[in-house]
């Protein structure tokens, strides 16, 4: 049984004509009358009750209208699917993201993406450190991602999505907390709250560099596996923290004060990222909706 005997026999059962049932297939009647004979035979049935002036369906043929019409939906549904996926109007993005930083930019992607690509899911992972995330998506595990680096990786395509800068956080009460812009010099002889060092954290690295220019090392008295458990000790008063402005907008803390780094003048960018070479439609949908969610940064904002 294939797909256009079940046509022919709708088309029959439709027109009970043959001669009107041919002239609606484009085709002669004889080869339509063929096609329904060898239907009958596929089934063990007789479909329809012929005579020289009618066609009536049997019990079988009328048994069969049904699921003839429903296997011909479905290849219908699975026909538009694969063109909707061919051309980006369906689909699934998987995107990844590392901490508080980047919530409010998913969150705008997000809002383009559901009124512009209605198909497309954007399933989200949240992960704890952008080489996590950076990881996945080189690995294929993640489609796209929002991440920064020091050191760009090899094999991706980026844009820049937001400009961001280094801040140090103190607790409310703390002796700097009523500067205006702080730089690492004076932050010598403090004790720090940071993000563990094993998974290569780009925001305590740069902390380090920064204060070795400085002419020191900072004395961390407490890690913290999470931006926002790095901002309650800060609010409890286990020490400072080094950090990125982004990171503080999106986290609700009292008890602290943020204040601006001089050496933090020059924005970093958080990037956009994806596989280089990668050609999914849903991707690339994804991409075009992203430049007007999350713009490139000029100059002047940076």
């Amino acid at each position: 049984m294939e797909l256009h005997h079940l046509e022919a026999f709708l088309a029959v059962a439709d027109e009970l004509h043959f001669g009107r049932a041919s002239e609606r297939l484009h085709m002669a009647q004889p080869p339509l009358s063929r096609m329904i004979k060898q239907l009958e035979r596929e089934l063990g049935a007789p479909l329809f009750e012929r005579t020289t002036r009618s066609v009536r369906l049997t019990t079988a043929g009328q048994a069969l209208v049904g699921p003839a019409n429903d296997v011909l939906e479905d290849v219908r549904v699975a026909r538009r699917a694969v063109r909707s996926a061919g051309r980006g109007e369906t689909g699934r993005v998987r995107l990844g993201f590392a901490g508080p930083s980047s919530h409010v930019l998913v969150g705008q992607l997000g809002r383009v993406v559901r009124e512009q690509h209605p198909g497309i899911e954007l399933s989200l992972r949240s992960t704890t450190y952008n080489y996590e995330a950076l990881r996945s998506l080189v690995d294929g595990e993640l489609d796209l991602v929002i991440a920064r680096w020091r050191i760009e990786p090899e094999g991706v395509e980026h844009r820049p999505i937001a400009a961001e800068r280094y801040v140090i956080v103190v607790p409310a009460g703390h002796r700097l907390a009523t500067r205006k812009r702080l730089s690492m010099a004076d932050l010598r002889d403090e004790e720090f709250v940071a993000l563990p060092a094993d998974p290569g954290s780009s925001v305590r690295d740069g902390m380090f560099d920064l204060a070795k220019a400085a002419g020191f090392q900072p004395n961390v008295v407490q890690t913290a596996p999470d931006s926002w458990t790095v901002m309650a000790l800060v609010a409890a008063g286990v020490g400072i923290t080094f950090t990125l402005d982004t990171a503080v907008a999106n986290v609700v803390q009292n008890g602290i004060v943020v204040i601006p780094l001089k050496e933090g003048k020059e924005a970093s960018f958080q990037q956009l990222v994806w596989r280089e070479g990668d050609r999914n439609p849903a991707l690339l949908a994804v991409l075009r909706s992203s430049e007007e969610a999350l713009p490139t940064p000029d100059s002047e904002s940076a």
